[in-house]
């Protein structure tokens, strides 16, 4: 049986592509070593491997608590995500209504924007 991390890896390069995946190995260093082990055992080797939601589902959650916290590089990151995901931009779109219901309007407002400008790029791609 594959170990956490492996698992992890396999679950972070479908989900972010193996592009984003080799640039964030690329960058580790020792200070951030433990950190990026962390994230890929405990998000993706745990968290994203679970069967009990879809890839699509977990996507929509993972973007409105990301733009519900106010963190927009993430946010971006998970919006070219869902072409991994089978997220749809509709479904984009009633995760960020959530967002404007549940963690207030003006953050929402920023992650629409941001949603509009990573689709925008991903469609010059």
């Amino acid at each position: 049986m594959a170990d956490r991390k492996d698992i992890g890896m396999k679950t972070r390069r479908s989900v972010l592509g193996n592009a984003h995946v080799d640039r964030a190995e690329a960058n580790k260093t020792p200070f951030d070593l433990p950190f990026q082990d962390f994230i890929t055992e405990g998000a993706w080797g745990t968290v994203w491997t679970s069967s009990q939601i879809t890839h699509r589902e977990r996507s929509m959650i993972t973007i409105a608590l990301l733009a519900a916290l106010g963190h927009h590089d993430e946010v971006a990151m998970h919006i070219r995500a869902t072409a991994n995901t089978g997220a749809t931009m509709e479904d984009v779109r009633e995760a960020l209504m959530h967002v404007a219901v549940y963690a207030g309007v003006p953050a929402a407002n920023t992650a629409f924007k941001i949603a509009k400008q990573t689709y925008a790029e991903m469609a010059k791609a």
